[in-house]
């Protein structure tokens, strides 16, 4: 029985995929082990939003020929289908498959046998065509489901097109099946992934069906308590959907919305679909159905032509946003893009020195929206993540408390009373009901 070990980088949709191919090892006799377990098999599953990412693929690479030397290693992704060819040059790579072959690698590789040349398999972009269902479930307690792939957007300084191509999506039907089929399991969350989820209900190059009703669907499925929306474009967040949102029985008042940045010059350079007003009135109309609910944002500091002014007007436009916390992504160059044969480039220190402007601005919105719901009652999905004999866990507006250890409570939904925030950030509860066993005598 060959071992065979995995290692995901980048975004949840990754992770999704990860889960998926390792259990089509499974299924075929492999036994999956942890990296450090000397596998014969190493698939790396990569990203390339930024070119951090790209170094830690070649990190990953070197590591896994020190642990086995003799191992087998293939990689996938998006950095994959980038740049292949970069990638069958770094020393213990054996084979490199592409956006349309990385659900293929049995068909593709055969025993995985070592060669004297890398293999490359990625076919151009254009013929990543289909949609491949996918679900983790290595975390029992949340499982990430890929609703839908690829982008039809093209923002000036994103490389997902190019990596994983044109949107698609899963069927209503189809999806419905997966989230059954979770609910059978003892996982209690769900989250929602894909590139542009919003723009779910492509198949087969035609929409077919929408965001909005896939969301009505799953709010019917029984056996999960929750449903979380990972991310989704402004433009694509409807009144409609937050209205549903605001009375449903399982998706949670906490909504990640990226803005890249506050500056509408910017916005338009960036070419993404919407200007701040819009942006403003996604907010807005969130707090006023749901006070409490928790609003994450994505924001790009020193994107070309970003001078002084304009990052101070996206620094007090998110600073005076009723929102939760930033996600703050310093801009960097990627090949094949509109931003990178850009003019007006902000040099990598004033980058550094925006973002890390921005990462105190998101710790303090996040403590300002903490302490406003000190007090009040919240549901807890506590989590196996134990940390000097505190149980962790979060509430349904993403709030990460911390409560005294219970292994009866670990994977439990559990009312609590917030009580305070302690020195790492986190919010300790009023001790949640104990579990006691009844005994008879």
């Amino acid at each position: 029985m060959k071992k065979v070990a995995f290692y995901t980088l980048g975004c949840k949709l990754n992770f999704s995929e990860t889960s998926t191919i390792s259990r089509q090892f499974e299924d075929r006799g492999f036994q999956k082990v942890d990296f450090q377990e000397n596998p014969d098999i190493f698939i790396i599953n990569t990203c390339s939003v930024t070119e951090n990412a790209d170094k830690k693929c070649k990190k990953i690479v070197k590591e896994a020929k020190k642990i086995s030397p003799n191992s087998y290693v293939a990689i996938i992704g998006c950095y994959a289908q980038l740049k292949p060819r970069e990638i069958s040059e770094i020393k213990g790579v054996d084979a490199v498959l592409g956006a349309a072959e990385k659900f293929r690698l049995h068909e593709l590789l055969g025993d995985f046998a070592k060669e004297q040349e890398a293999k490359v398999l990625a076919s151009e972009i254009t013929e990543a065509k289909t949609f491949t269902n996918a679900y983790s479930i290595h975390d029992r307690t949340r499982t990430f489901l890929k609703v839908q792939d690829g982008c039809n957007y093209g923002c000036a300084f994103c490389t997902i097109p190019l990596a994983r191509g044109k949107s698609r999506s899963n069927t209503i039907a189809s999806v419905l099946e997966s989230a059954w089929e979770i609910a059978q399991t003892e996982v209690k969350e769900v989250v929602l992934t894909g590139v542009n989820i919003g723009d779910f209900g492509i198949v087969d190059g035609k929409r077919q069906e929408r965001f909005a009703d896939l969301v009505f669907a799953l709010d019917e499925v029984d056996g999960i308590d929750r449903f979380r929306i990972s991310s989704i474009e402004p433009n694509l967040l409807t009144n409609e959907i937050i209205a549903f949102a605001a009375t449903s029985k399982r998706f949670v008042p906490h909504f990640h919305v990226p803005l890249q940045s506050g500056s509408n010059t910017i916005l338009r350079k960036m070419g993404r679909r919407y200007l701040r007003e819009l942006y403003v009135d996604r907010v807005s109309k969130i707090k006023t159905l749901m006070p409490q609910a928790c609003i994450g944002v994505d924001v790009i500091v020193g994107f070309p032509g970003e001078t002084d002014e304009l990052f101070l007007e996206t620094y007090h436009f998110l600073n005076e946003l009723d929102i939760s916390y930033l996600h703050v992504f310093t801009y960097s160059e990627r090949a094949n893009t509109r931003a990178a044969e850009m003019e007006e480039v902000v040099p990598m220190k004033t980058r550094n020195e925006r973002s890390k402007m921005l990462r105190i601005l998101s710790e303090k919105k996040r403590r300002q929206f903490y302490e406003q719901n000190l007090g009040k009652t919240f549901t807890v999905l506590f989590e196996e993540d134990v940390v000097d004999g505190k149980m962790h866990g979060f509430t349904e507006n993403y709030i990460r408390v911390a409560a005294k250890y219970d292994p009866m409570l670990i994977n439990e939904t559990k009312l609590v009373t917030l009580d305070s925030i302690n020195e790492a950030g986190n919010v300790e509860v009023l001790e949640p009901e104990m579990v006691f066993e009844r005994h008879e005598f």
